[in-house]
């Protein structure tokens, strides 16, 4: 049986792409974003929206590699993790593609689990999927909002 992990996908699939509770979704929010300022800080020591970005392709592809089993390091993780942004590497645009790819990604491999997989223990984590899957939705949600806070800024 898979009901809770239908769910889930769906709440998730809405909060990412469709039409929250909350209000726009996380990528209604991204695509708002100036491509030309997303590197721009509201404040020397803030983060700017591409940092963002960034940060959270990195905690989507940990997610996406734990389910697909991968036993990448964590050391490899942190390292991604609010990295050094190279401009010519890390566009918005390519960082926006990478983020629906893992989501999709993410998506498709759900639809092939059942409920037991939601009880069953995250690589390097002292949580269950159920937590991680959850976990990234509410990560999504925060990160856009603060990124939408930016780019209103910004305008």
């Amino acid at each position: 049986m898979n009901k809770e992990i239908q769910s889930i996908i769906r709440n998730f699939q809405d909060v990412t792409y469709k039409e929250p509770w909350y209000g726009r979704s996380v990528f209604a929010l991204l695509e708002d974003v100036d491509p030309a300022k997303a590197g721009k800080k509201i404040t020397e020591d803030a983060h700017s929206s591409l940092e963002i970005l960034y940060h959270m392709i990195t905690w989507a592809d940990f997610t996406l590699k734990r389910i697909e089993g991968d036993k990448e390091d964590m050391e490899t993780v942190e390292k991604m993790d609010w990295r050094q942004i190279d401009s010519e590497k890390h566009t918005w645009e390519k960082g926006l593609a990478e983020l629906k790819t893992i989501h999709e990604k993410i998506f498709q491999l759900l639809e092939e689990k059942d409920d037991e997989f939601l009880k069953e223990e995250v690589d390097y984590r002292d949580y269950k999927f159920r937590y991680l899957l959850n976990g990234l939705m509410q990560h999504n949600i925060y990160h856009a909002g603060q990124i939408a806070y930016i780019t209103k800024y910004l305008h």
